[in-house]
């Protein structure tokens, strides 16, 4: 086979680019099953979630059959982080997916690092500096011009505006999740906190479902399984997979930026496989956006790369352990 003979970074690049398709195509199947059956939100992230915690499991008994045992400090911060994370955020996406299009839910999921940057200015002490503003301004301005082609295709505000403040809680729960999983990956590891969290957010869902849902809800047409399992095996636990042996290869920094393509991929998605309409401003918004996380994430990458080989695997563990739920 050709890909025996490629080197190293080339495998790295063509991982984080798999890694990069199945994260963007999330939102399309989530569109595919919406259009198959009038299946609740709760309904479609519970097969989503029970169909990956088998996988999930498999992972967190292998990596975590030679570690020691967690302490109850460590199953408070998992559930914290889960319930914020995997179920808190997951939901409030899937909900804001029956308002908006896939592309423009890209977008505002693709600001969480910018989020990131405010949470820690607003509560953790940290320093706002010039590039992050601007990232600030630059992202903000994209979603506006995403935001404005949504509302000329719809044509209802309201809609648009009831999808857009789900999405945009959804990357809120993100960030939040985001900025506390950095200490929880120094105590576990990536991959094995990223198997605990998804474990205690599978809980939490199939909890939510089953005060909210009869359990006929569970039956449903075969195309909102198929998108269910889809998006367990290429959307949540490959490109999780993926994405880490993409930075093993290639560094964090490298796998970040291929990561970037994921919004324009949603977009081209929705526009072949959902009939989105695609506009010039749309495009424009979607540039805007990806300059400003370049501008956030570039800073990040640089400064880990300016503390040596432990600055690097860290910000390569957080990768990994936080990559797959909102790409």
């Amino acid at each position: 086979m050709p890909w025996k003979h490629w080197s190293a970074e080339r495998i790295g690049i063509a991982l984080a680019v798999l890694a990069a398709f199945g994260f963007s195509f999330k939102a399309i199947f989530v569109k595919l099953a919406y259009a198959a059956a009038s299946v609740h939100a709760i309904t479609l992230l519970t097969l989503r979630m029970s169909f990956t915690l088998p996988i999930v499991l498999c992972v967190s008994l292998w990596v975590g059959r030679s570690t020691p045992r967690l302490a109850r400090s460590d199953w408070g911060l998992l559930i914290l982080l889960g319930l914020l994370g995997y179920y808190g955020a997951s939901i409030l996406d899937f909900v804001g997916l029956q308002y908006i299009s896939a592309a423009l839910e890209r977008l505002i999921l693709f600001i969480y690092p910018t989020l990131t940057v405010l949470i820690g200015w607003l509560f953790m002490g940290k320093r706002l500096q010039r590039r992050q503003v601007a990232a600030l301004v630059l992202s903000y301005a994209g979603i506006g011009l995403a935001f404005a082609h949504d509302l000329e295709v719809a044509g209802d505000v309201h809609t648009v505006l009831i999808g857009a403040a789900f999405v945009f809680g959804s990357a809120l729960s993100y960030a939040m999740y985001s900025a506390g999983t950095e200490t929880a990956i120094r105590r576990l590891g990536a991959i094995r906190f990223a198997a605990l969290a998804m474990t205690v957010s599978t809980v939490a869902t199939q909890i939510h479902f089953l005060v909210s849902q009869p359990l006929s809800a569970l039956v449903q047409p075969m195309p909102v399984y198929l998108c269910g399992i889809g998006m367990a095996i290429f959307s949540t636990a490959l490109p999780v997979f993926w994405q880490s042996a993409a930075i093993r290869r290639i560094g964090s920094a490298q796998a970040v930026l291929i990561g970037t393509l994921g919004p324009v991929l949603t977009i081209f998605f929705g526009w072949g496989l959902l009939d989105e309409p695609v506009s010039l401003p749309q495009l424009m918004g979607a540039g805007l956006v990806l300059a400003g996380v370049l501008m956030v994430v570039r800073r990040a990458t640089t400064s880990h790369t300016g503390r040596g080989y432990a600055g690097t695997a860290q910000s390569a563990r957080s990768q990994t352990g936080s990559g797959g739920l909102l790409r």
